[in-house]
């Protein structure tokens, strides 16, 4: 309860912050004049909390995944789910061009799950279940989902639209485009509900038939709900790298594999990660502003490599168990 507290906290003070920057000048000053009125509710408001759920869908997504198929490597970039939800945008535009971002996002939602379920479907084929073998697998599968989709949007004249969906970015979220991320708390609920069987079905198939839990249906669920939570963010922002590796990791260095136990940190963390995020790439080159998806891919990384070279200084056993779980790779000399 802690951590949870030290995090909403955080959250709460980083998104103050967050309102009062942007190009437009907002201060207390002229915070309840009518422009500043409107500028708070049009624009820094819904972008607030557009970063907010991203942050919380993405995280929650990828610690979804790693929980399911046991493998911390595995996040919505590595298993190929962000490219399927590229590859349904993209079909939208080509069958129907004037379609709401309602209709993308149903075709994102269904193109993303059945990407999602193809590498189910791999990494269950898969004999030599070594840790980096299933994220290898899952990277190239989304190598060939972002070729075809480079194909498509090459073929259909349609490469510059498709951009605004490779990068992300909350330079161009104000009232009215941001809502369909509310969906995201409802499959957070339903994440949370289902969070014993989704240990339960990480443990294995073996073990969920003798403890009487449908393997392949929570599995099923489970990996529609990381899908939908990927494929709204992608209809909204576009692409934001590594939120749904890194953050679950982190959160699973101090807190364990529990996913009950960690989801809302998970959330809170996830939220606070992408909102940090969106102030450094505002703040780095004012008055322009620098993609999410960089400033999350640079900062994330090395965050990530810190903390373990911290935690392994000062001898964490949590850290021993996590370095080894992803993959054998790295020599750990500290295991006392």
């Amino acid at each position: 309860m802690r951590s949870t507290a030290i995090l909403a906290t955080l959250l709460l003070v980083f998104s103050s912050i967050s309102l009062f920057i942007g190009v437009i000048e907002l201060d207390i000053t002229n915070l309840f004049s009518k422009e500043g009125l409107e500028i708070l509710f049009i624009s820094r408001f819904p972008r607030l909390l557009a970063i907010i759920l991203s942050g919380v869908a993405l995280s929650v997504a990828g610690l979804i995944m790693q929980q399911l198929v046991q493998n911390n490597f595995v996040s919505p970039t590595t298993g190929g789910t962000i490219s399927s939800a590229q590859l349904g945008i993209l079909i939208a535009l080509i069958f129907i061009p004037d379609s709401s971002i309602y209709g993308r996002a149903i075709f994102a939602f269904i193109v993303a799950m059945i990407g999602t379920w193809i590498y189910v479907g791999f990494i269950q084929a898969i004999k030599f279940k070594d840790s980096v073998m299933v994220a290898l697998v899952g990277i190239m599968f989304g190598y060939v989902i972002g070729g075809i989709t480079s194909y498509l949007a090459f073929r259909y004249g349609l490469v510059q639209t498709l951009s605004t969906w490779l990068t992300g970015s909350f330079s161009l979220i104000i009232k009215g485009r941001y809502e369909i991320l509310y969906i995201t708390l409802p499959l957070v609920v339903v994440a949370f509900l289902f969070a014993n069987y989704f240990n339960i079905v990480g443990l294995g198939k073996e073990f969920s038939k003798n403890l009487g839990v449908p393997y392949s249906v929570v599995l099923f669920l489970g990996m529609s709900l990381a899908a939908m939570l990927t494929a709204s963010v992608v209809v909204v922002v576009g692409a934001i790298s590594y939120i749904g590796l890194i953050v679950p990791n982190l959160i699973k260095m101090f807190k364990g594999d529990n996913l009950k136990g960690t989801l809302v940190d998970t959330a809170l963390f996830g939220a606070l990660f992408v909102l940090v995020c969106d102030i450094l790439g505002r703040l780095i080159m004012a008055p322009y502003e620098l993609p999410i998806d960089l400033i999350a891919g640079v900062l994330g990384s090395l965050v990530f490599i810190a903390l373990i070279f911290i935690k392994l200084k000062k001898g964490d056993k949590k850290v021993v168990a996590f370095v080894k779980g992803c993959g054998g790779f790295i020599k750990v000399k500290n295991e006392n």
